[in-house]
């Protein structure tokens, strides 16, 4: 069987007989590169296995899909004490106490809420002492808030060659989708404002999973993007067969992020597709007017557009998004200073 590294494209002839040994699915280091060969028996044609071709393929679709969802389960969990913490703050019966307490389970979280609690953004520069004071003087959902910041900034720092995001770029662009999101949530809909910043921190998180594997397909994305017309997003579709959205959805569900997340996150390229779900349009604009903004986009950033029906959805003009994208940029820039 002959068997072609995807990263240096040597190639090596070792039997099929000896790969069974071992199981329909063997992965291990290229001899001259180092990168990782996999080697998948069965119906799928495998990455790097080309019996009768001296050229290699690259899966796509739901063949490549399947292959990706499959390393969904080497991403770090969102820690469990943010998990409980959100079902604290939906029950009527839960105090700031038990918030509290909750997040003082976790030493290291709760020494990174406490220096957000301080920072100038919150208004009580160096004040607050513990958790349980930061409970009372902040309130349970803008501590849940700080404990959302928290968890996700160390998720979301990692450095995205495939996408031409430095450390701390999809962060940021994050970050900043959160917090117009909130802005725009508060306008429209008060009773989404929670849901909507929590919506706008993670709903770029598939790219975590599909940086390598855009990383390999590297030369494809830049000749197909070559004229300066097609955006990153259209080449995730016609080069991989989905895009970084659909993937998310798959990590949401990994995270155990409520179910009315999961969708307008989904959907957040195309809030149309799920109607007049408030939510979807609210994360998708927030989303546009981030990367409109310059802030940690990476490759796809300044041809995204708004989309009009979204505009008219939020009741949106040019001059209310100039006035947001100064908004979201003061707002980065101090809580990232409190980071």
């Amino acid at each position: 069987m002959r068997i072609e590294c995807p990263h240096c494209h040597k190639a090596y002839n070792i039997p099929e007989e000896r790969i069974k040994k071992y199981g329909d699915h063997v992965a291990f280091p290229c001899p001259a590169c180092k990168g990782r060969i996999e080697v998948h028996l069965g119906t799928e044609t495998p990455q790097g296995v080309h019996p009768h071709r001296s050229t290699p393929q690259e899966p796509v679709g739901e063949t490549l899909k399947k292959r990706i969802l499959r390393t969904v389960s080497d991403l770090p969990p969102m820690p469990q004490v943010a998990q409980k913490a959100r079902e604290l703050t939906m029950s009527d019966k839960s105090t700031f106490s038990d918030l509290a307490r909750l997040i003082e389970t976790d030493q290291a979280i709760a020494a990174r809420v406490l220096k957000i609690a301080n920072s100038s953004y919150y208004g009580v520069m160096g004040s607050v002492s513990s958790i349980q004071h930061a409970s009372v003087v902040l309130g349970m959902k803008t501590l849940n808030e700080l404990l959302t910041l928290a968890c996700a900034s160390s998720l979301l720092g990692a450095e995205l060659k495939g996408y031409g995001m430095n450390a701390g770029d999809l962060w940021r662009h994050s970050l900043a989708t959160a917090g117009c999101a909130r802005a725009l949530a508060t306008k429209k809909n008060p009773s989404l404002v929670d849901d909507a910043f929590s919506a706008g921190l993670i709903h770029d998180c598939g790219k975590l999973i599909l940086d390598r594997y855009i990383l390999e397909r590297k030369q494809a994305f830049e000749e197909f993007m070559k004229d300066g017309q097609r955006s990153f997003l259209e080449a995730e579709k016609k080069l991989l067969g989905f895009d970084h959205a659909e993937i998310a959805a798959e990590v949401c569900e990994k995270w155990q992020i409520p179910k009315k997340l999961i969708g307008p996150i989904q959907y957040h390229h195309t809030p149309s597709r799920l109607n007049s779900n408030e939510l979807a349009h609210i994360v998708h604009a927030a989303d546009a007017i981030a990367l409109m903004s310059g802030i940690g986009s990476g490759f796809d950033g300044m041809m995204y557009q708004i989309d009009p029906k979204a505009m008219e959805f939020l009741r949106l003009d040019s001059s209310q998004i100039s006035v947001l994208m100064a908004e979201t940029a003061d707002y980065v820039e101090k809580t990232l200073s409190s980071l």
